[in-house]
């Protein structure tokens, strides 16, 4: 699936860290660092309601469709 998770991304638009962040978001920073680099194979629409309201953003602005990409592949 070649979804990729621009999760550092906003975290620097937003300039908050991993720890506060997880924080936020309730789950632990090993969870958020397999999030931030794109190693997870699911992600709760929980986790997912609580990343854009902790990061005021949209799900569009975390994940990326990458036509013809590989999971887990380094984003441009």
């Amino acid at each position: 699936m070649p979804i990729v998770v621009n999760l550092d991304i906003m975290m620097a638009r937003r300039r908050i860290g991993a720890g506060e962040l997880a924080e936020r978001v309730g789950i632990t920073p090993a969870n958020l660092s397999i999030l931030k680099n794109n190693k997870a194979k699911a992600v709760r629409f929980s986790t997912l309601e609580a990343l854009c309201k902790a990061l005021d953003c949209q799900p569009a602005d975390l994940l990326e469709y990458i036509p013809g990409g590989t999971a887990g592949a380094p984003h441009p």
